[in-house]
């Protein structure tokens, strides 16, 4: 089975919260695989690290959170009479209409 894979987002960045990090997670079955650090060019002392542990996926087990659900590029739109009052055509039940707006407008 292929590896399965975690990576997690450390600030600020000291020796107490990388060695907290990498015990937690090495017991709980991770295997630490790096650690990258993100510096700026104002600064030599990292702002930000990044984790990353490796496991089998034979291994895997329930993780305390879920996995991270990306926004809708979509938003359905109420049915009823036209979309939003005007006089495009709707879309099909049950499928998404595209969010349309023009340059430089928010869009909720």
């Amino acid at each position: 089975m292929p590896p399965q894979y975690k990576f997690v987002e450390l600030t600020p960045v000291t020796d107490e919260t990388i060695e907290t990090c990498v015990n937690e997670w090495v017991a709980q079955g991770w295997d630490l695989e790096g650690i990258r650090f993100v510096t700026t060019e104002h600064s030599k002392r990292p702002g930000m690290a990044f984790v990353s542990f490796v496991r089998e996926a034979a291994q895997a087990v329930v993780d305390r959170e879920p996995p991270r659900q990306p926004p809708p590029l979509v938003k359905p739109e109420s049915r009823g009479n036209g979309s939003r009052g005007t006089d495009k055509p709707e879309a099909p039940p049950g499928e998404p209409a595209v969010i349309v707006a023009a340059h430089g407008t928010d869009v909720d």
